[in-house]
């Protein structure tokens, strides 16, 4: 559980494990394409146009996963914003403003984004091992060289080179017998060795060795050593899906195909060289797939191709996709299923026209149900994904101009944690909000301890009620909630900041949100204090109602007294607590596409 809990938080599983999935359906239609285009080609064409073909198609199958992450990465917008808006866990205080974790439902709401770690963690383990396996042939294939071998006598070396000249090699090739080997083995592509067993060089005919020599000369005048090698590579990545494996069975049979018309075509004998094979028959050990070697492939088949008795070609084909289709449906029904969204049973939404900035209110009610008063669409945001106002870029001027009453309640009384699923549900299917998440560079403050030290004061008894976690936010006027930190804005009292038994992140939470800026904590303190902050407002509080900040929504502006201090400082004063402008990277909303409210 925990590598769970370390793959979610790493930013790039989310992109791949979409990537992975959608190279289900993405390999299954290449695999398709490629069956098509085989069959048609197939008695027009010879094994090096169908070898051709295979490779493409292998190709495509790599490409197509690099082209999908770098589609889906991070900064694109998700299919369903409501349900896909999901935040990266808390990151370190000193360096980053993630978006908060969100409310879970009882029932998970995005049943596939909870999957996909599971999907990258499955892929990583296929992945290792197979890479393992691959390191492991290519160390035992460069073991082969030097390990049990001697040269060939002169006279083969000599034969070797003649037999290259003809069939186009121009680079040296070594001939070594060795004792690791039962068939002839091409093991290098830079510097190409040919293993023969040790045996052969003397106990077969020399027309008969000089055919099959031609066949692993003409492996390397075509490089297929090194096509190997990448070819191990796309099944080492893409193991899970059954067509790769498919167009890659067919790559290695018509590769051998290829070198033996290559042979029989320098050798003019395809009798003699079907015999060489014949030699080989029984000699077909397991070898690993970085090696290339004379019996590759279905040598029966073979034999009889070049005899002129060619057999019907085996139908695998219909099983691997059979398979690869079995694949895909289960993916669909485990990712491809539309959620089913928590929504209110009713909702009313009914514009205010009147102007009071102190008057907006989000009030969820006991329940589950939901009122606002003169709540615009940037306030209801905040609220159903549990963000600040600064965490919340785009969309018109009228997000935070036009209030809305809203009177909403569920099917059956729920807790807090649903009753906002289902206020990012309304504000889908009535506003047409569509939401993605970006990591931006913005301005912020670091709360910082001042020269003269921190000085909390101690929690007082009676200072505040302790009320359960359902429970609704007291009523402005009334004593304030402990552990929480609320602004009162009145024209005898001017502004004051109160809170009782509250820590250091509320404070933090409360500053943003008067500030209209990101805060870091860079305090250290963990214990509880109260706060008890008089101040007036000046430039710096533009997230208050009534500041004339960017997103105010008009009305009478914040009056400002000469004989307070500002908030800066009055923590300063009254805490002992400096704020340092900075920047940093902050993730937000963005809003992509948003409507006024549809009739009720």
């Amino acid at each position: 559980m925990n590598a769970i809990r370390i793959l979610s938080a790493a930013p790039w599983v989310e992109s791949w494990g979409w990537t992975l999935v959608h190279f289900l359906w993405q390999g299954l239609l290449i695999a398709a394409l490629y069956g098509g285009t085989r069959r048609a080609l197939a008695r027009r064409s010879g094994p090096n146009a169908r070898y051709l073909l295979a490779c493409a198609a292998l190709a495509a199958m790599l490409a197509a996963p690099l082209a999908t992450w770098i589609a889906i990465r991070p900064s694109s917008p998700l299919p369903d914003p409501v349900y896909r808006v999901r935040s990266a866990p808390p990151a370190v205080a000193t360096t980053a403003i993630t978006l908060p974790a969100p409310v879970r439902p009882a029932i998970p709401v995005d049943r596939a984004a909870e999957f996909i770690p599971w999907v990258v963690m499955a892929w990583l383990t296929g992945a290792v091992w197979f890479w393992l396996r691959l390191m492991g042939g290519w160390l035992t294939a460069t073991r082969m060289r030097s390990s049990m071998v001697r040269p060939a006598p002169p006279e083969w070396q000599q034969t070797l080179a003649r037999l290259g000249e003809r069939i186009g090699v121009s680079r040296p090739v070594r001939l070594l017998a060795s004792g690791l080997v039962d068939v002839p083995t091409v093991v290098g592509w830079l510097r190409p060795v040919v293993l023969v067993p040790a045996g052969a060089l003397a106990g077969l005919a020399a027309e008969q060795l000089e055919a099959v020599l031609m066949h692993e000369l003409a492996h390397i005048r075509r490089h297929d050593y090194l096509v190997n090698m990448l070819q191990s590579v796309a099944e080492a990545l893409l193991f899970y899906h059954p067509a790769v494996w498919w167009v890659s069975a067919h790559i290695r049979a018509e590769r051998e195909l290829c070198c033996d018309d290559a042979a029989v075509a320098v050798t003019g004998d395809a009798f003699a060289y079907a015999s060489a094979l014949v030699e080989w028959e029984q000699l077909r050990p397991s070898r690993l797939n970085t090696m290339v070697a004379v019996n590759g492939g279905s040598l029966s088949a073979r034999i009889g191709r070049l005899l002129g008795q060619p057999r019907p070609p085996a139908r695998s084909g219909s099983g691997v996709l059979a398979g690869a289709i079995v694949l895909l449906a289960a993916a669909y029904g485990l990712f491809g299923q539309t959620p089913e969204r928590p929504a209110f049973q009713a909702a009313s939404i009914k514009p205010n026209t009147e102007a009071h900035p102190f008057g907006r209110l989000v009030r969820p009610q006991p329940g589950g149900r939901l009122t606002s008063q003169n709540a615009p669409l940037l306030m209801l945001i905040q609220n159903a994904y549990s963000v600040q106002a600064f965490q919340v870029v785009g969309g018109p001027d009228w997000v935070n101009t036009a209030g809305y009453d809203i009177e909403a309640k569920p099917e059956v009384n729920t807790d807090r944690a649903p009753m906002w699923l289902m206020l990012q549900t309304l504000l889908a299917d009535r506003f047409k909000l569509a939401l993605h998440r970006e990591t931006r560079e913005l301005p912020l403050y670091a709360l910082t301890v001042g020269k003269n030290g921190f000085k909390p004061p101690a929690p007082k008894e009676g200072l505040c009620i302790s009320l359960p976690p359902d429970a609704p936010p007291p009523p402005p006027g009334s004593q304030a909630q402990c552990g929480f930190v609320r602004i009162n804005m009145s024209p005898a009292a001017g502004l004051k900041m109160e809170g009782g038994k509250v820590k250091t992140a509320e404070l933090i939470r409360m500053l943003a949100a008067a500030m209209g800026r990101p805060v870091l904590d860079r305090t250290g303190f963990t214990g509880e204090f109260d706060v008890q902050l008089s101040f007036t407002p000046d430039e710096s509080t533009m997230g208050l109602p009534g500041a004339r900040g960017p997103r105010d929504v008009g009305g009478p502006q914040l009056a400002t007294d000469p004989d307070r201090p500002t908030l800066i400082a009055a923590l300063q004063e009254q805490l002992g607590l400096k704020l340092v402008t900075a920047k940093g990277p902050v993730e937000v909303l963005v809003i992509d596409h948003v409507e006024r409210p549809t009739e009720n």
